[in-house]
């Protein structure tokens, strides 16, 4: 990361816009910074990927078309499209156009539905992913494939990081795309709004997850951009599993609901364990999470206090 362009696809979204933040923070120049925005370079079609790459030394691809269990079921194919393309032509456009380091990042959806926990790197083949997401993580899964067999052809260094389920301030709450932490808030947010006694939650809580503050993700992705040039896939996270209904307790904790929390069982838990060994990327560029669960929610819920109006 010292000389040259480095392009952030998705730079504006969640992940992608702590990634920005940190790199000015780290010393980079923002004219170095460049972030294709849809409107003028849309990543699904090869011109547009063109016009993202040109002149750039570094692209961390983190664009994605992404939603909840809800958004995946009704929107699979547009999913599995709009994902495979982006990502295939643009790590095109960059080998064609000489960038120095491609940072794929996919999905911890790329797993199989019941791999043992916690997830190795070495199980991302066992099996099939889970249903509600599998185009999803498929399309994904088709950057590292597609990373391997240009690092065998080309020489092209390319890498492949997988995180785990993200949340933070600037998170997506609006009900058809968030995920399970800005949905609870949302939830909590809107009974007390109304004095209702109770939330209703998705599924029976049973399933679990492992949840990473998006600040610690993006430390991750900039130590990988850093330091590590390896073929081989990289877990990241937080290394710590925590079951949904354990989840919601401390959502409404934090939030002061005591009201009753109402478990649909008629929908989904979608995969029901997901837990990843996050020991590679220790060892491979030094990362550790640092943010605990509660303190991570803790400043996600004041986040969303603060800009519930917007969002």
């Amino acid at each position: 990361m010292t000389d040259g362009t480095i392009v952030v696809t998705g730079g504006a979204g969640f992940l992608g816009a702590f990634v920005v933040e940190k790199l000015i923070a780290a010393g980079v120049p923002p004219a170095r910074i460049r972030v294709p925005r849809s409107r003028t370079d849309d990543l699904r079609m090869m011109d547009g990927c063109e016009r993202a790459v040109r002149d750039a030394a570094t692209v961390i691809h983190l664009a994605g078309h992404v939603g909840g269990i809800g958004y995946n079921r009704e929107r699979p194919g547009e999913l599995f499209y709009d994902n495979v393309m982006m990502g295939a032509q643009l790590m095109e456009a960059a080998r064609r156009a000489g960038v120095r380091k491609f940072v794929a990042v996919g999905t911890v959806c790329a797993y199989p539905r019941d791999t043992a926990v916690p997830f190795r790197e070495t199980d991302l083949w066992s099996g099939y992913p889970e249903a509600t997401n599998a185009p999803y993580g498929l399309a994904k899964k088709m950057l590292l494939v597609q990373a391997q067999a240009y690092r065998q052809q080309f020489g092209f260094n390319a890498i492949f990081l997988l995180p785990t389920n993200l949340y933070g301030p600037r998170d997506h709450f609006e009900p058809e795309r968030s995920h399970v932490i800005p949905a609870i808030i949302r939830k909590v947010a809107l009974a007390e709004a109304r004095g209702d006694a109770h939330i209703d939650v998705w599924g029976t809580g049973r399933a679990t997850r492992e949840f990473c503050y998006v600040e610690d993700a993006a430390d991750a992705i900039l130590l990988a951009t850093d330091r590590y040039d390896g073929a081989e896939p990289v877990n990241i996270g937080s290394g710590r599993e925590t079951t949904i209904r354990d989840l919601t307790t401390t959502i409404c904790g934090l939030m002061g609901f005591a009201g009753e929390v109402r478990w649909d069982e008629s929908k989904t838990d979608g995969q029901p364990r997901r837990w990843l060994d996050t020991s590679r990327a220790e060892q491979a560029f030094g990362f550790t999470a640092r943010t605990s669960l509660a303190g991570g929610l803790a400043k996600t819920i004041a986040w969303y206090r603060a800009h519930a109006a917007a969002v």
